[in-house]
């Protein structure tokens, strides 16, 4: 047997609060079994396992929320995600399952998390978001102590469903199987399909097939939740809801990320106006923020947006508009007389003197020259290194999952990234999620964005999904940045229309059931019983590949052209 699949009793023990991170030796989780794992893992384009085995730490906690103690176990290893159809193994996924102890198994709701880059892990979302534990990152401020604490989290969603964060192919320590490599899961539909491979090996090792499903995605993330749904209920596999966090759904339409010099930049003016009132560029500088955005969200749509197809289609000046774009947005006036066209790049640059502003979050800015600045967005340097540094001891402490392959925050499938999709040249996903919605009539969807996010609007998203002309789409928008979570006083706004909007796919789901019964399981999971974890064997003989550096690229999600708009 091999080393890395022993499971090893620990002794209970109390255990104090992780930072995100200091040296000695990590602190053994409460309760529950460890796993060595001595598997090399890589990131590099054309890596692969020679083989893999299903094996997982599993540990058992507690959660105080609202008053109420929920017990609740850790899940923390590989598992390995099939071929829909022909069987064969592709590769080993690394995943991370909080799941509410004592829950029955056709009740109890399960969401799976995902964040996007392309190539990006999932511990943002993972330590950032509504798991247990999450981060005090202090944002919008840079002033706290680094790294930063990890403690439980008030906010966390497990009293609503349980959870699971998923690292894509090339991040976190999940990697392709032979004769595949790394790069043939890096693209739009070869992506999602790896995904809801995983999904289905996760629901057939966990008994979970009548489970009420949710996706979450981020960012690019929130393009493969479009894709993903199609392809999970083309499988069989019904949804109940999909929430997209700072969604990159048509990077068609947004300038910041599809390079092109004749793309209209308008959808960008409402999220420039919220970030131009919070440094108090403005004029006036609002003291309600909801209507200062509405101002702008109809000034755009009135306006400016016919205004710049005019100016980018035949250099028709708008004289008339450029003072109020300027009061708007704090940009001077002889900037937009000569440009109009106005993208987030030199917005970041040159609304305060001498100061870059934050891609992520616009609130957060840092002297030119700085190490804040040095990565080219603020908001993004100020978070990367606690995170990647406290995932590492989350694992290995809390969770007992102990590997020494760096932990890949992101690597190189950025770089390799093949972004066509239906015919496109850049994805548009919208008419997935179309699909998605009407494979199924009792789908829902919820967006929710940072008013101050600079890489993917909230404006483009909610003009995105207008094209649906749904009302089982809903629309969320909140201060702060892309990952607006991180808010102190946006996160329990935020969880809390998270925990209504599964509540109310619970509700949509009982009703629905109580009219026509339980929805029949497809083929694969006709006996109703869960499938073993047996994976392929690891070969001996496996080479090593070079250790990569610890906190491997600046985050930069979703991508960006090597010369983006200005």
């Amino acid at each position: 047997m091999p080393a890395w699949n022993r499971v090893i009793a620990l002794v209970l023990a109390a255990l104090a609060g992780c930072g995100g991170g200091g040296g000695g030796s990590p602190p053994a989780p409460v309760d529950g079994k460890v796993l060595d794992d001595p598997t090399v893992y890589s990131s590099q384009a054309d890596a692969s396992l020679s083989g893999a085995e299903e094996a997982a730490a599993v540990t058992r906690h507690t959660l105080t929320l609202g008053g109420r103690t929920l017990a609740y176990t850790a899940t923390a290893g590989h598992l390995i995600a099939r071929h829909v159809d022909t069987g064969d193994a592709q590769a080993s996924l690394f995943y991370v399952a909080y799941t509410l102890d004592g829950a029955s198994a056709v009740a109890r709701p399960v969401t799976f998390f995902y964040n996007g880059g392309p190539g990006s892990a999932s511990a943002w979302l993972q330590l950032g978001s509504f798991g247990p534990k999450r981060l005090v990152t202090g944002v919008p401020a840079t002033t706290a102590a680094r790294p930063f604490p990890l403690v439980d989290n008030a906010d966390s969603l497990l009293a609503s469903t349980d959870l699971v964060f998923v690292n894509a192919v090339g991040t976190g320590r999940s990697e392709a199987i032979a004769p595949f490599r790394n790069r043939s899961f890096w693209g739009v539909d070869s992506d999602a399909a790896l995904f809801r491979d995983f999904i289905l090996r996760w629901l057939e090792v966990n008994g979970r097939a009548r489970s009420p499903k949710f996706l979450y995605g981020e960012s690019y993330g929130g393009a493969r939740t479009a894709v993903l749904a199609r392809r999970l209920q083309d499988a069989g596999v019904t949804l109940d809801g999909l929430v997209l966090q700072s969604p990159a759904l048509d990077y068609n339409s947004n300038c910041g990320v599809n390079g092109l010099p004749t793309s209209s930049c308008a959808g960008y003016l409402p999220s420039l106006a919220a970030v131009g009132a919070w440094h108090g560029r403005t004029n006036p500088v609002p003291t309600d923020l909801d209507a200062w955005l509405a101002g702008a969200e109809d000034l755009t749509v009135r306006a400016y947006a016919p205004a710049l197809d005019a100016w980018l289609g035949a250099g028709t000046p708008a004289p008339a508009l450029w003072q109020p774009l300027s009061d708007l947005t704090g940009w001077p006036l002889s900037r937009w007389q000569a440009q109009f066209n106005v993208g987030p790049t030199p917005y970041r640059e040159g609304l305060l003197s001498g100061q870059l502003l934050g891609r992520y979050d616009g609130r957060m800015a840092a002297p030119v020259g700085s190490a804040l600045a040095a990565e080219g967005d603020p908001s993004s340097t100020w978070v990367g290194d606690s995170f990647a540094r406290a995932i590492d001891s989350h694992l290995s402490g809390d969770l007992g999952y102990r590997n020494a392959s760096t932990y890949v925050m992101l690597g190189s499938a950025i770089r390799f990234w093949d972004f066509s999709h239906a015919g496109r040249a850049l994805p548009d996903t919208v008419p997935d999620l179309a699909a998605a919605l009407a494979q199924n009539p009792a789908l829902r969807v919820l967006a929710v964005s940072g008013v101050h996010d600079l890489a993917t609007p909230y404006f483009v998203t909610e003009t995105d999904l207008a094209r649906l002309g749904s009302d089982r789409v809903a629309v969320r928008h909140y201060p702060g940045g892309h990952m607006s979570y991180l808010d102190d006083g946006t996160r329990p706004r935020q969880q809390a229309d998270l925990a209504a909007f599964v509540a109310d796919a619970l509700a949509l789901r009982a009703a629905d059931e109580a009219r026509r019964g339980p929805l029949a399981l497809p083929p694969r999971w006709a006996r109703g019983a869960a499938v073993d974890r047996a994976g392929t064997v690891q070969r001996p003989g496996q080479v090593a590949p070079a250790r990569e550096p610890a906190f491997q690229a600046p985050l930069r999600d979703p991508w960006i052209p090597a010369a983006p708009p200005r």
